[in-house]
């Protein structure tokens, strides 16, 4: 491996965002540390990202375990220096929160926060000592306003984007910086547009999307690689939105007729 090749350590890499962030980083040069908990997907992602002349290493097991963590860290070749901690989910899903249950909140706590400290606390010191390292983490724009059915999964990624800000002043004159992105109405696997359009009719996007479209993976990689390279160098403790304009329209839409805008329920 070449001296300069920079590492990268990705969490939900194979699919989704996760697939779009580590074909992205490695597209760019990067030996990408691929982690996710589905083998197949995994190594079809690594596949891909080999036949384009990238480096690929795929970690399989869920991140949630110590042991997929220690896996990770012992993956890198001596060093980490970008850590995307992409792996996150709404799921276990209740229709309310008096119908969850603890034992959805604490898988719901390991897949969006716990995580993100156990593999953070595991490849943080090798950046200290490096005097260099960019970490980004997954959070939501559902941790900055409200989401009536998964307040859990909310109040979690308000964990990441909080965690996001602390560290990076806390470790900021070490030469890492931390930053996050805020995703919303993303067509991935996991949710499809035919599934974030149920209800709706095509080409009215534009009546709650600023943009007119949703979400594509790439459109999310594409911030994370700028959050992880150079170019962001003076950028740090940052959450990112990239969510169409869908956070700052914050309730309003354009009316189905195009007559205007509006903040209210449609009428049945």
């Amino acid at each position: 491996m070449s001296e300069e090749r920079r590492v990268s350590v990705v969490t939900g890499g194979a699919l989704g965002i996760g697939g779009a962030i580590s074909r992205r980083l490695a597209a760019g040069g990067d030996l990408v540390i691929l982690n996710d908990i589905d083998a197949d997907a995994a190594a079809r992602t690594r596949a891909d990202i080999e036949a384009a002349g990238g480096h690929c290493v795929t970690v399989i097991g869920d991140i949630v375990e110590d042991g997929t963590v220690a896996k990770v860290a012992e993956a890198a070749p001596g060093r980490v220096d970008v850590l995307v901690n992409n792996v996150g989910d709404f799921r276990p899903a209740a229709p309310s929160f008096q119908e969850s249950t603890p034992e959805q909140w604490q898988r719901l706590y390991e897949l969006n926060l716990l995580h993100v400290f156990k593999l953070t606390h595991a490849l943080l010191p090798g950046m200290i000592e490096r005097g260099s390292g960019s970490i980004v983490n997954n959070s939501t724009v559902e941790a900055f306003r409200g989401i009536p059915q998964h307040p859990v999964y909310s109040a979690f990624n308000a964990g990441v984007s909080a965690f996001t800000r602390s560290l990076a002043v806390a470790v900021g004159r070490h030469g890492v910086r931390v930053n996050a992105i805020a995703p919303d109405l993303a067509n991935t696997e996991q949710t499809p547009v035919e599934w974030m359009r149920r209800g709706y009719d095509e080409g009215l996007e534009h009546t709650w999307v600023p943009l007119a479209r949703f979400g594509e993976p790439d459109d999310y990689a594409a911030v994370v690689a700028f959050l992880a390279s150079d170019d962001a160098r003076f950028v740090t403790g940052h959450t990112i939105p990239v969510d169409g304009g869908t956070l700052a329209a914050s309730g309003w839409f354009v009316r189905a007729d195009d007559q205007g805008w509006t903040n209210r329920p449609h009428r049945a």
